[in-house]
């Protein structure tokens, strides 16, 4: 199964690449969260991004859990952390950054179809995303709320030498060729550098490496594994189709609780539900309860505009839903 992700153990710790939009070939992070809590407690993690970032929802849950980790993480964006990608990487210890690579932070959005009320919940949503991601980069570079949120209002792009003097990263490194096979059409701002790499580029997202830390996705180095620990090619091929089992169960699972919390009108619980990998009935009760929290008590004495009093209720639509599902 492709994948945008990439997790794979060294005797020297634990290497992480991110290099495609996060949530794409319908891998969610609930695959990401697994792997990466299977990792030891301790094991120092080098993260490295070459992304345009993808689903904020599994970027913040990503960056959750890597903030929890132990062990010591090591940021290297090969290229590019773009949107997602660029919160992904405030969870790091130590980032570094090619002095001709970008990182770019902007307002979350998202696509909503419906009604005026659809919209104006899927527009709060976002505003309380975007507060979260705030609180990240805030965290990172020690700036003020009210500054983050400026320059994430105007699709900020910096190199590495802004980033740098804004807090955002905490090391340059020697240059590297960029290589961006993924789409930057999307984005308002994208530097010209960025644009011509992305239509250059003719293999997937990468970077050719001039210097050390810089890696080239498809010219990593072997991975060293005592010879007691290398496991022969019989004894791997269940392990790997249990681990695509396990794979596959958690990407049914994600999509699951993401279509859960879009129908219940609170797309921003995903994460937090995919982070405490929270069951479909404890998800679906806990989006009813926080429903109920939020509608006021009305009394049948006083005539309400809005669907008829005979419309199924929200929360009945949710438990048939799941019922049938499940």
């Amino acid at each position: 199964m492709k994948s945008w992700y990439t997790i794979r153990a060294r005797t020297s710790g634990t290497e992480v690449l991110i290099y495609d939009e996060i949530g794409a070939y319908g891998v969610t992070a609930k695959g990401f969260l697994a792997e990466l809590g299977a990792l030891p407690d301790d094991a120092a993690i080098d993260l490295r991004l070459n992304s345009p970032g993808g689903s904020v929802f599994d970027a913040v849950a990503i960056y959750n859990a890597l903030k929890r980790h132990a062990g010591d993480i090591t940021v290297w964006i090969d290229g590019i952390a773009a949107s997602a990608a660029s919160y992904i990487a405030m969870a790091g210890d130590t980032i570094v950054m090619p002095e001709n690579a970008f990182l770019m932070i902007h307002d979350p959005s998202g696509l909503v179809m419906g009604t005026a009320e659809d919209m104006r919940s899927t527009a709060e949503a976002l505003d309380k995303v975007k507060g979260s991601l705030i609180q990240g980069y805030a965290a990172k570079s020690g700036k003020a709320d009210d500054e983050i949120a400026a320059l994430m209002a105007a699709e900020t792009w910096l190199d590495a030498q802004d980033a740098l003097d804004l807090g955002f990263i905490d090391r340059i490194a020697e240059p590297v060729k960029l290589a961006a096979s993924f789409d930057v059409a999307r984005f308002r701002k994208a530097p010209p550098e960025v644009v011509e790499a992305a239509s250059e580029a003719e293999e997937p997202a990468a970077t050719e490496p001039q210097t050390e830390g810089v890696a080239d996705a498809n010219t990593l180095p072997d991975y060293e594994h005592p010879a007691a620990e290398t496991p022969t090619m019989a004894a791997s091929e269940p392990a790997m189709a249990d681990a695509a089992a396990i794979r596959a169960q958690a990407i049914a699972h994600a999509r699951a609780v993401i279509d859960l919390c879009r129908l219940a009108g609170q797309p921003q619980m995903a994460g937090r539900f995919l982070e405490e990998d929270a069951g479909l009935d404890d998800v679906r009760n806990r989006l009813l309860a926080a429903k109920a929290e939020a509608t006021p008590d009305i009394t049948a004495a006083h005539a309400q505009p809005g669907r008829a009093a005979t419309t199924n209720p929200w929360g009945e639509v949710i438990a048939r839903t799941f019922k049938t599902k499940g």
